[in-house]
């Protein structure tokens, strides 16, 4: 269909075959990614006189995953990777690492694995390309700071490994553990709860790079009985 001839009935029809094949998440990524492709065309080159997205409905938001990870899954994971302590020797043991250091710091998947020596500081890591456009400074635990001693340096990249070998290893060590629905990524939601207990919000903030402190509360909604010890 020619872009002249897109009208916002077009685009919800698509939405509603979409999610008969995906997640509304995946809807909702989808949608974005159509938006800003409409916006070029309207702003920038003069196709469009109006954005057919303007009247679609988007999918509702799914609810904030809320899979915690425990010391036992973590103690089975890094071990399914073979890695027992010291320097790593094999792909496997620097992606268990690479775990432990999202535990400990929050970052992005590619984040960690993009991450250059020349990046690494003392007490801190400059993250220069993020998700969102900025560049941000990590700051790193003493626990990370420990990680990282441990990594070989002279490497392009400090973890060196690709993101396909990272996912081939580590659901490889995952199923061989039998833990169940544990993903990768899943390390930042778990470093972001055990943060909130560390730091304000505006803190945590800047440290995991959200800009909006509303999607964040949900790591400060603390039980009512341990906000009556704190009282």
């Amino acid at each position: 269909m020619r872009l002249p001839s897109l009208r916002p009935v077009h685009v919800a029809e698509w939405r509603e075959r979409r999610l008969k094949e995906v997640l509304p998440a995946s809807v909702l990524r989808d949608m974005n990614l159509l938006q800003s492709v409409l916006k070029v065309c309207r702003k920038d080159w003069g196709w469009l006189d109006s954005s057919p997205m303007k009247d679609v409905d988007r999918p509702p938001n799914p609810p904030p995953r809320r899979r915690r990870i425990s010391q036992d899954e973590i103690d089975r994971v890094t071990l399914a990777l073979g890695y027992d302590g010291g320097a790593p020797e094999t792909a496997s043991e620097r992606v268990a690492l690479a775990f432990l250091l999202a535990l400990e710091t929050a970052m992005r998947t590619s984040e960690i694995l993009g991450m250059v020596w020349a990046d690494v500081g003392e007490k801190s890591v400059t993250l220069p390309r993020t998700k969102n456009g900025d560049v941000r400074r990590v700051p790193l635990s003493a626990r990370a700071r420990e990680i990282l001693a441990l990594m070989p340096r002279g490497g392009d990249t400090v973890f060196e490994v690709d993101p396909a070998t990272k996912d081939v290893l580590w659901r490889r060590a995952r199923d061989a553990s039998q833990i169940q629905d544990l993903h990768f990524h899943d390390s930042r939601a778990e470093a972001i709860w055990r943060l909130s207990k560390k730091l304000d919000v505006m803190e945590l903030a800047r440290m995991i790079g959200h800009r909006d402190i509303r999607s964040l509360m949900f790591y400060y909604n603390a039980d009512p009985d341990e906000l009556a010890d704190r009282l």
